[in-house]
């Protein structure tokens, strides 16, 4: 995001608006990774699973993502899913509606469908491929979507890497530059992106990164800022990944985003995690490059993370001096609920 998007953004802020919204489009995915926080017990809260939630196709759900656009008004929207490549017909008519409207787009797939070569000549459409790790990790981890068939379908296209870094990969220590320089050679990309994992509060599995791993892999980014141009990620970054956000009320990404599942209408909160998030252990990409932008500089001692929290205060009395104003609830406090006032779609015989 350039200076111009920067302040474009701040003035949603002003205005009561957030910029960024994710979507889970699908509850319907042909994987099963082990550690995927959207088909967790508890990433709808207590009583309800992605798997139970209704979701839409056709025209519904084009018109519900573009519903939900049109609401928020969103700098940036995330397509997720599930799968969201299993409503692939519905993207092909909801991007180039969402890239006229100038909204950035991101699709984030998994590979185990061919990606339509029309949607990478969209303007401000990005297709992000999730690819957990070299063949050894990533093909028993989320089969059917191997390399082999990834490659196949990602062939002739241009596309984003995002890679989730977990504690099996962090046991070698040459692993991670394996993987970049594997990636950067690949003419299909255009950048690569790196979170960590992020668990559950209480959780206790193989993926999550002991604290020294931790501290090597923050110590090695510095060197991979300047070893692999593909890979976006900022010096700063390495702070931000020992030190996260330590709650949702500190996290730039969740107090600036709002988050759907496959209904439209549940909320995912207090991020796009959802359940409960051991912020403590927060690797997402996002959140880790929004906590390290806290400290830069804008002019002389003012700093973007006082920026930002000065304009979500005035964002907050504008809400509450123009109530028709279409806001998004997450300036409320109460805004951990479900709204069955959004997007009402009911199915038509």
């Amino acid at each position: 995001m350039n200076s111009h998007d920067l302040f474009v953004a701040w003035g949603r802020i002003l205005s009561g608006k957030l910029p960024l919204l994710s979507i889970e489009i699908t509850r319907e995915c042909p994987l099963s990774c082990p550690g995927c926080y959207a088909y967790g017990d508890s990433h709808l809260g207590e009583h309800l699973n992605l798997r139970e939630v209704r979701d839409f196709r056709g025209d519904e759900l084009v018109q519900g993502i573009l519903g939900l656009v049109r609401r928020y008004k969103p700098m940036h929207v995330s397509l997720v899913g599930g799968e969201p490549m299993m409503r692939r017909r519905e993207l092909s008519r909801a991007l180039p509606e969402l890239s006229s409207m100038g909204v950035w787009t991101m699709v984030v797939t998994s590979g185990v469908i061919p990606i339509p070569e029309d949607w990478c000549d969209l303007p401000r459409t990005t297709i992000a491929v999730s690819i957990d790790g070299l063949p050894e990790h990533h093909d028993v981890r989320r089969k059917p979507a191997t390399y082999v068939r990834i490659l196949k379908n990602i062939a002739g296209r241009k596309v984003n890497i995002h890679l989730t870094v977990t504690q099996p990969m962090l046991e070698r220590a040459d692993y991670l530059d394996e993987y970049f320089s594997y990636w950067s050679a690949r003419h299909e990309v255009y950048q690569i992106w790196m979170s960590t994992y992020t668990p559950q509060l209480g959780e206790q599995t193989p993926e999550m990164i002991r604290p020294e791993a931790r501290r090597q892999l923050a110590a090695n980014i510095p060197r991979w800022c300047s070893q692999y141009p593909k890979l976006l990620i900022h010096p700063r970054i390495a702070d931000a990944i020992l030190r996260p956000p330590q709650s949702p009320a500190e996290c730039t990404f969740a107090r600036m985003s709002v988050n759907y599942t496959a209904d439209l209408n549940t909320r995912v909160e207090p991020c796009i995690f959802g359940g409960q998030p051991d912020c403590s252990q927060c690797g997402c990409a996002i959140s880790t490059a929004l906590h390290a932008l806290q400290q830069v500089s804008v002019k002389g001692p003012l700093m973007v993370g006082q920026l930002v929290r000065g304009s979500m205060s005035v964002g907050r009395v504008v809400n509450r001096l123009r109530p028709n104003l279409g806001r998004a609830d997450r300036w409320n406090n109460n805004s951990y609920r479900r709204e069955s006032d959004l997007v009402q779609i009911r199915k038509t015989a």
